[in-house]
């Protein structure tokens, strides 16, 4: 499942859901970003993202973490459009046979969602709004899974 929504992510709910009928699955690993406020300097976040278009590279990222780690299923489930400090901002959820192979398979797709995925994010805060690109660390953890 790879969903962007508006609505507040209700991550009990996404994980029960995943977890359920689950019987051949050793372990299921859960992800879930919040939204900062930065010290009070982020009122609002804000994201962007082209319909279709975003689920489907996201959807690549999927494929590749399944293929590498021989998941069981994969839930991809990220908001656009103004999220508020201390809200949930992404939920991914792997099932595989192991649980290492869960762990690593969640921090790949987290990697790449940070750096990779085609979201365009903008901060809004007292002193005005910014755009927010990926840092030099989110890149460089994104790059450990090449090759």
């Amino acid at each position: 499942m790879i969903r962007l929504q508006t609505e507040i992510l209700d991550v009990g709910a996404l994980t029960a859901g995943f977890c359920a009928d689950r019987s051949e699955t050793g372990a299921v690993a859960t992800f879930i970003g919040l939204a900062r406020a930065e010290g009070g300097a982020t009122r609002v976040l804000e994201l962007e993202a082209y319909s279709g278009f975003t689920e489907r590279q996201i959807a690549l990222m999927v494929e590749e973490a399944i293929a590498r780690f021989g998941l069981h299923d994969v839930a991809v489930v990220h908001r656009v459009g103004a999220v508020a400090p201390g809200e949930a901002v992404v939920f991914v959820a792997t099932a595989a046979p192991h649980r290492r192979e869960a762990l690593q398979a969640c921090d790949q797709l987290m990697d790449y969602l940070k750096s990779r995925a085609p979201f365009w994010k903008k901060e809004h805060g007292p002193d005005g709004a910014r755009w927010i690109e990926p840092t030099g660390k989110d890149l460089a953890d994104a790059e450990r899974w090449d090759g």
